[in-house]
């Protein structure tokens, strides 16, 4: 953490009660785990919606995430690394898939499982006054700079990462993603809580799905929308198309 870091007025904070975005963390590592133990030896050469990475590239960087939450030691190293060639979100994710190539399947498959307790700890620990710090860099979300707090970046970031990654190797793999209203559904609402507030117009939403649900805001709305809810927060990630509304981009 750099020196002399604040928090600035507009620096973005979580909305979910802190309890419950522990417990979705939990959660969905458990439920990543449970997907890198079903896959065989051909999926892990498949490629993701993300262009650069395979199956085993994506579960490198997720690894590389949870190590990072699970100790302040790791954190700063990373983020040390990450600097010196060249910082951003890019170069850290680059150096967790780098860092784990060479480990095998099963090895990445059992250092997952053990630090992901640990990540769920390290995230617990992280006190009020820190969480409350703004993360020193810039994050650009829909081509715009934004701050947000580490909070935000913990409580949020972190899970919404791994579950995004989670539907890219089950859609890669051909695999239905375990999906429930009272995790997933969590996960979605808190994604168009965050939506609504960034696009500040009037809506109606309906996602379809284990995780979707009824949402709307105004009387008179601008757009009314109807998606699979997995499917609508691919396209707010950038991972589909979409115009209007659809278009106001959300970091996963």
């Amino acid at each position: 953490m750099a020196a002399g870091t604040t928090l600035r007025p507009s620096s973005r904070t979580p909305v979910l009660d802190r309890e419950r975005a522990l417990t979705l963390a939990a959660t969905e590592y458990a439920r990543f785990g449970a997907l890198l133990r079903s896959l065989g030896p051909a999926d892990w050469a498949r490629p993701t919606d993300c262009p650069d990475w395979d199956v085993r590239a994506m579960a490198g960087h997720v690894l590389g995430m949870a190590e990072m939450a699970a100790t302040l030691r790791a954190s700063l190293a990373q983020n040390a690394a990450a600097a010196r060639a060249g910082g951003g979100i890019d170069a850290l994710t680059a150096l967790q898939v780098r860092r784990n190539a060479d480990l095998t399947t099963a090895e990445l498959i059992d250092r997952f499982a053990a630090v992901a307790p640990r990540a769920v700890r390290g995230r617990r620990r992280l006190g009020g006054v820190l969480r409350r710090l703004t993360v020193p860099e810039d994050q650009m979300v829909g081509g715009r700079p934004e701050r947000w707090t580490f909070g935000y970046l913990l409580d949020v970031i972190l899970t919404r990462d791994t579950w995004m990654h989670r539907v890219d190797i089950s859609r890669a793999t051909g695999r239905e993603p375990e999906l429930t209203a009272e995790h997933d559904g969590v996960l979605v609402g808190d994604v168009v809580a965050e939506w609504a507030s960034r696009h500040g117009r009037p809506y109606r939403l309906r996602l379809t799905g284990p995780a979707g649900g009824d949402w709307s805001a105004g009387p008179e709305p601008d757009e009314e929308l109807e998606l699979d809810a997995v499917e609508f927060c691919r396209v707010l990630s950038g991972r589909g198309t979409g115009g209007g509304l659809l278009a106001e981009q959300v970091p996963f």
